[in-house]
């Protein structure tokens, strides 16, 4: 089995779900951080689901994020494990109004 660190990086996410990140098919993937920054001047939330077998599970729903600042949704502690063809969507209030950072291991 290869173990490979990997990054997600998603600028400008807004208000349509935005896929960050898709496990391969025979991909077994630890979610070991991930963090949301507020790119705007005012007050956003922020979703995030997990999508599994077709279905969306909500890790984070309609969280505000202050002007200038980030919401670590994934780190220390938490960590996320996906299966293959599992997916994490985010979405906000505001168009173009966040920055996604995604850190991971693939396990193929």
């Amino acid at each position: 089995m290869a173990n490979t660190f990997k990054n997600q990086l998603q600028a400008g996410v807004g208000t349509t779900p935005t896929t960050i990140y898709t496990a391969g098919s025979g991909v077994y993937t630890t979610v070991i951080g991930m963090t949301i920054a507020n790119i705007l001047t005012t007050t956003i939330t922020a979703n995030v689901t997990v999508n599994s077998g077709g279905t969306d599970y909500y890790m984070v729903k309609m969280a505000q994020i202050d002007p200038g600042n980030s919401l670590i949704t994934i780190g220390g502690e938490q960590k996320l494990v996906l299966e293959p063809t599992d997916k994490i969507n985010v979405s906000t209030s505001d168009a173009s109004s966040a920055d996604v950072i995604l850190s991971l291991l693939e396990i193929t």
